[in-house]
């Protein structure tokens, strides 16, 4: 065990207590926003800020699902996140681990395309008139399919691929597996920590997006949550209280913070789990022949 000089003990419980002052000053805005989504107006009128209610009402969560269709948004965003993380990745590793081959004829100048995308976009009107001829227009589709392989993810996968010993193919090899055989079952679950990352990065750009949605999509329906939070955000703020649920008893400003939480809650669930492949993803290339 190492003995640590009075100096060096100081010094480190310095680091900690900054770094949990840090962590306290990241969490108090959203204790505040789940406070104050929960607590009556009359108390948010009375107490100013509010982190620990008084009173505990799920009014304001009531007139979010009832009266501003979020739980159609629910499902188009979760169709979005899920089905669109799933094609994303499969078509990333089926477009990455070709690129990884040196041998492949045409690489280099597939690369050059591919990285040529990440610097220079062919425009919103451009973009808008081939979505248009794709038929895809108001269709949950075209959430997914445009974005369908980030080439910043791919570059990531292909060198993670590349990172990965020769040998382990070539025995692959000997034992009578084809190409698609090697990939499914030996170097993707060797490559899990990178695609639990990649995943990771799709989802929440899935999740989080909302500007393609309103440029594409003119049915209300198919509307993803980030599109109606936005909605609700700015109809609230200059809707009069008598409009809302039991007479104003529900404060425009508890509205927008329970649409913030019910908006933000899942994702947030879902970083927990990936944390240790995610930790994983970031160190890509530690892998022992």
């Amino acid at each position: 065990m190492i003995n640590l000089t009075f100096g060096e003990k100081v010094w480190q419980a310095a680091v900690y207590f900054i770094l949990i002052l840090l962590s306290v000053l990241c969490l108090l805005p959203f204790l505040y926003v789940v406070a104050v989504s929960v607590t009556p107006e009359s108390e948010v009128l009375r107490r100013g800020i509010v982190l620990i209610p008084e009173s505990f009402t799920l009014l304001a969560y009531k007139e979010v699902f009832i009266s501003h269709g979020i739980g159609q948004a629910y499902k188009i965003t979760l169709f979005r996140t899920v089905v669109g993380t799933a094609l994303n990745v499969f078509f990333t590793v089926i477009a990455a681990y070709p690129l990884s081959k040196k041998y492949l004829p045409g690489r280099s100048p597939f690369l050059l395309f591919i990285v040529f995308t990440m610097m220079f976009g062919g425009g919103l009107i451009p973009t808008y008139l081939l979505i248009r001829s794709l038929g895809l227009l108001d269709s949950p589709w075209v959430l997914i399919i445009p974005q369908l392989i980030s080439a910043f993810n791919l570059v990531i996968i292909k060198g993670f691929f590349e990172q990965l010993p020769a040998e382990i193919e070539e025995s692959a090899r000997v034992d009578g597996a084809s190409e698609l055989q090697a990939l499914w079952k030996i170097i993707l679950p060797l490559s899990l920590p990178v695609l639990a990352t990649i995943s990771l990065f799709y989802a929440v750009g899935h999740w989080n997006s909302y500007f393609d949605a309103i440029v594409y999509l003119n049915n209300t329906n198919l509307m993803p949550l980030q599109v109606v939070l936005r909605n609700i955000l700015l109809t609230v703020a200059t809707q009069s209280a008598d409009s809302l649920a039991n007479s104003g008893t529900v404060s425009k400003l508890a509205v927008q913070m329970a649409a913030v939480v019910v908006t933000t809650v899942p994702i947030l669930i879902v970083y927990p789990f990936m944390q240790k492949h995610f930790t994983k993803g970031v160190l890509m290339g530690s892998i022992k022949g």
